[in-house]
């Protein structure tokens, strides 16, 4: 079903970025095209080399990287962008439409559907601050997958684990199924 799928992977810098690989891993091998920004933050977690290796393009997090509108380029070639793990930085960022990197801009200007996947120890998961900023992004028509209950890296049990790799998969898949694929490049 995601044979020839276009979809950008966005990796922000949560400890969770680790499980975005095999994500990333279960797109490919289902036929989509996947492309991958990352934040300077989660090069400090995950080595780009990983997604390269996975993907077989190269990966984005330099806002003023080669081409002279590196963020419209990412975001026109994408059917779909899904970014796990989303801190509380993107969240927010997301909401308030604020822009200060690659990541941040290529979702500014990226227009169709997204999918974010929180992760976030629990305590910051309920700040009143990013509960009104989910549900700002929930308004605007962003589609939120968990976060879920479970043991944190920080040592914690509580809710702020990222969604399960497969279950991000499952929603993609059903958020292109909704979707006709575009038509070939010009053609209209």
């Amino acid at each position: 079903m995601l044979q020839g799928r276009e979809i950008l992977i966005g990796v922000s810098g949560g400890i969770a970025a680790y499980k975005t690989a095999a994500l990333v891993s279960r797109l490919v091998q289902a036929g989509a095209g996947v492309s991958v920004i990352m934040t300077r933050s989660a090069t400090q977690l995950v080595a780009p080399k990983t997604f390269e290796a996975l993907t077989g393009r190269r990966v984005r997090w330099k806002l003023f990287g080669p081409g002279s509108h590196p963020h419209l380029d990412s975001a026109n070639q994408a059917e779909l962008l899904c970014i796990a793990p989303a801190t509380a930085n993107v969240l927010a960022k997301a909401a308030w439409g604020l822009a200060d990197d690659l990541l941040s801009t290529v979702l500014l200007a990226f227009e169709g559907p997204v999918i974010l996947a929180p992760a976030m120890n629990e305590r910051m998961w309920k700040k009143p601050s990013v509960q009104r900023n989910v549900r700002q992004l929930e308004q605007d028509g962003f589609l939120l997958i968990g976060p879920e209950q479970g043991y944190l890296s920080c040592g914690m049990v509580g809710m702020g684990r990222m969604a399960d790799p497969e279950r991000i998969y499952a929603l993609i898949e059903k958020t292109l199924a909704d979707r006709a694929p575009p038509p070939p490049l010009g053609q209209k």
